[in-house]
This record gives C-alpha cells, structure tokens and sequence, in this order.
C-alpha cells in the first residue's frame, strides 16, 4: 500500500523553499507526563507552515504547459501561501479565491507572494466552487489543498524527516487531520519504514471529519465544523487521504475547545511560539493519550504544524487555557441573600483562589452567582468541590464545559427579564465581515422581538451571537423555517442551565 508513495516521498521537490525543520524535545510538557515528548517545528517554515511542502511539490511536477497557463486555488490561509510561494519561485502565475471573510493579513500576504487574491463567498465552500468553475473556463490547473498524490507526497517529507532525525524507538507520531493531507503523507512513510509506530490522528470533537469516516467505513460530509481550529475545518476527508488513512492510521483522538487552548499554552511554555489552534491539536492529543493510557517514559511525536494565528484571537486562547488544563472550574452557585454569603461562600472553599466572581442582586431570598475557581488537581478535585460545596449547603451547578456559558453568559450577567415573555434563546455563527452583523440584525426584524442580546469578537473569521427572542407559539416554526433558509448556523439554548440561572425571560 504505502510503497508507491515512499517513492513518491523519496523523490519529492520540497526543499526549493521548505527547511527540514527541527525536532525540539518539550523539556516542561515532558517533565509533566513523565514522557519523551518531541515537537516537529513546522512553524519554522517560511510561511510558518507545513502547507508549502505540498504545494510546491505539485506545482513543480506539473507537466510545462499547464504551468505556462497557470495555476488556481481555494484557501483562507496556509495553503494559499505556499501555493503563492510556489508560484513564484518557480515563475508560475497563480490565482487563490479566498472568502471574504478572510483576514486582512494573510490576503495581503498572498499578494506580497506574487499571487492574484480574489475574495469571493462567505466560506471555503463557495470560495472552492469559484475556483474550480475558473479552472474550468480558462483552463488553469486546480491545486487542491489535500486531495491530490503530489500534495500528500510533499507533506510525507515531514515523516521522512522524524525518522532520519530520531533514530531510536519512537511509540507514536500524533498528527493534526483537518483534509487528511499531512496524516496521509506522514503515515505512508512511517508506517513503511517504522510499521510498530503508532500514527495517531488529532481532530477537535466538533470536527469529527477522519473520525466520523473510520466509523463509517466510508467518507461521510459533516453538516457543520467547528470554527475554533479553522485550519482544520474540512467538512469531508479527501478521497485519496482516507484511502490511505483507514489503512495506515492507527486511531484518532478528538479534544475539546479547551484542551487546544491549553495546548497552545504548553508549546508557549517550552518555546515562546504561539501556535494556530490547528497547529496545536497534536499536543492537545499526546496529552490525552498520556492521561486515557497512562504511559511513561514513551517517546511521543507531535506536528506542531502552524503558527498563523490573528492576534486578537490570543484573549480568547488565554481565557480557554486554564480551563483545558484543568487549573480553573467554573460554577452556578447558590448562596443566602443576606450579610457574609459570599464569606461564607469563601470559607467553604478553602484556600483555593477565586478567579472570578459576578453577581447581581435580584431576589431578597436567594442570590445566583457566577464563580471561577482555581485548581491544583484537576477533574478529580472539581467533583470533590462540588461534592463539598453541596455538603455545606450550596446549591452548584457545574459550568465549566458549558459552551454558552463560557461564550456568552459569564460576559452577561444581569438578572432575569420577567418582563420578556415567551423567551427562547438561540446562540448563531455567521461570517464575519463588514456589515455582517448589520445583515443578520436585518433578517430577525420580522415582528421578531429581540429581548436578550450579546456579541464579542473572538478574532475569527465568524462572529458569535447569542439572541433571545419573544416568540408565540405560532412563531417558533415560521423563525425555525427562516433560519433553515438562512443558512446560519444556529442552535437552540433555551433549556441551557447557565441561561436559566442568570438571564432567562418570562
């Protein structure tokens, strides 16, 4: 199975503009685990990406007539680099459709490249159809971004590379999987060379596309991805990735939000890079595996395979991280409306450090706060303190793997809205760029009474919203149809616990 590709592997042209990059022991995450882990530094790659790799290797062996007319593309970052890398090292023009939504910064980073950005669409989707529609009409090549034997050829460098870098025993190479390119590359090789290492897929829990497949035995299309970890937000696996995947890969691992944050934190510690959530799963999935196997003193490999990260999404990353290491917990807590509660409230928790506290007066009885609290030892303490808080009579509910609480509700805190009748919340993404939100507003003004309202900017290319709104019964259908026809992605958060505590209507 995987010979051909060795040889395709062997002879790759990849170091026209890529470095072997290095293989740096994580000296703090290794000293935690009690492991050997090592990081594959693809970040130090020119476009601080592995995605030149294959890029560059499929433009180069075009036959010289399709490089005469050139080249098209659809990204929103990393591959549109290295294609427009490519292009112009070996004098070859390039075009890359890119959303709209796409930030500034790595638009105008193709064009510095030398290659001709087009904004078209909301999403990666739409920018593909408008690329390949131009490949058609003027008969330009297509360089898909994962699907494609020189592409997966070129990202197998990077598995080349490990072996001839690590000579000894390695137990498992961790691998972030968005398409499939970089895992089927790297297992192609690996598992030819080195078959008793494990080749372990890392995919976030809301972008499930390997997993979801290997289960199904067949490349199944995920209605929606998550947009945290947008380098890896594939809503299907490439059909020549999952050929050699569900051969090759030895299993995947999905993390959560949280853990990829956390992880990002990790590689900050042992290096002082700052890695995009995709660039950071396969660190999140060594800590996983460590924690689910318990294993020590196993030499643990992970791709960190990008560092193109907007800045302003680095606020959301630190809030995340605490809890995706298991250091802070956040809770619903019920305490007596009178003098020293929230003293009493303190005692109860010992010396434990609150890490946040938000309240609002709203019932002479009885008082819902909003709390973080710090942890030294994870999970594990998180239930005892819940357990002991209740012990003390304090009514807890835990939040802290509640999305909409950690999104929306701890940034709200305000009291209930009597007054709001027929309340049912939703919490939407929508593509984020100029007028975006203005547009969305526009499509709820139907007679639509908007009684609950919070938006924050996460630095992404889509904007988060949570909306309450006055609906009669009769309503409900006639707002669910529009949404369906909408195309925003929505979901309904009525009977959400953190809602129903802080901020539900009547």
């Amino acid at each position: 199975m995987s010979r051909p590709y060795l040889e395709k592997i062997l002879r790759a042209r990849v170091y026209d503009v890529a470095v072997e990059s290095p293989l740096e022991p994580a000296v703090r995450l290794s000293a935690r685990t009690g492991n050997r882990i090592l990081l594959k530094r693809e970040d130090t790659q020119q476009i601080f990406s592995f995605k030149l790799r294959g890029a560059y290797n499929k433009i180069y062996h075009l036959p010289q007539d399709q490089k005469d007319l050139g080249v098209v593309a659809a990204s929103a970052g990393n591959h549109a680099q290295g294609v427009a890398l490519a292009g112009k090292r070996l004098g070859v023009s390039t075009t890359i459709v890119m959303p709209v939504t796409t930030p500034a910064i790595k638009v105008d980073t193709v064009r510095r490249l030398g290659g001709k950005a087009v904004l078209r669409g909301d999403s990666y989707d739409e920018a593909y159809e408008h690329a390949t529609t131009m490949a058609k009409k003027k008969g330009l090549t297509f360089i898909h971004p994962f699907d494609d034997p020189d592409v997966i050829a070129g990202q197998g460098t990077i598995g080349m590379e490990i072996v001839r870098q690590h000579a000894d025993e390695i137990d498992a190479i961790f691998v972030p999987v968005g398409g499939g390119g970089l895992i089927a590359g790297v297992a192609a090789y690996i598992k030819h060379v080195r078959p008793n290492t494990r080749v372990i897929g890392v995919e976030p829990e809301d972008s499930p596309t390997l997993q979801r497949a290997l289960a199904a035995r067949r490349r199944v299309t995920l209605p929606r991805v998550g947009l945290f970890a947008d380098g890896v937000a594939v809503r299907r696996i490439g059909k020549e990735n999952f050929r050699l995947a569900r051969k090759l890969v030895d299993e995947v691992i999905l993390v959560t939000t949280d853990e990829i944050c956390a992880a990002i934190k990790d590689v900050f510690d042992d290096t002082r890079s700052v890695a995009e959530p995709a660039g950071a799963l396969a660190i999140a999935g060594i800590k996983k595996y460590v924690a689910r196997e318990q294993v020590s003193d196993k030499t643990l490999i992970g791709i960190l395979s990008g560092a193109n990260i907007n800045f302003d999404r680095l606020r959301h990353v630190a809030e995340r991280a605490e809890v995706g290491e298991q250091r802070e917990a956040l809770f619903a807590v019920q305490v007596p409306e009178k003098p020293g509660s929230f003293l009493s409230f303190c005692r109860a928790l010992g010396k434990r450090s609150i890490t946040e506290f938000n309240y609002r007066f709203s019932d002479s009885q009885e008082a819902q706060v909003f709390c973080g609290v710090e942890l030294r030892r994870g999970n594990d303490e998180r239930t005892e303190l819940v357990e002991h808080l209740r012990g003390k009579g304090f009514n807890v509910v835990d939040l802290t793997d509640n999305e909409t609480a950690k999104l929306h509700i701890r940034y709200m805190v305000g009291g209930h809205a009597p007054q709001a009748a027929n309340e049912r919340l939703f919490r939407f993404e929508f593509p984020e760029r100029p007028g975006a939100l203005l547009d969305f507003l526009k499509g709820l003004s139907r007679g639509w009474n908007i009684s609950l309202f919070h938006y924050r900017n996460h630095g992404s290319a889509y904007g988060r919203v949570l909306v309450g709104l006055q609906l009669e019964r009769k309503a409900v259908r006639e707002f669910r149809d529009y949404m369906e026809d909408s195309g925003y992605g929505y979901s309904e958060e009525t009977e959400n616990p953190a809602y129903r505590l802080f901020a539900k209507g009547g």
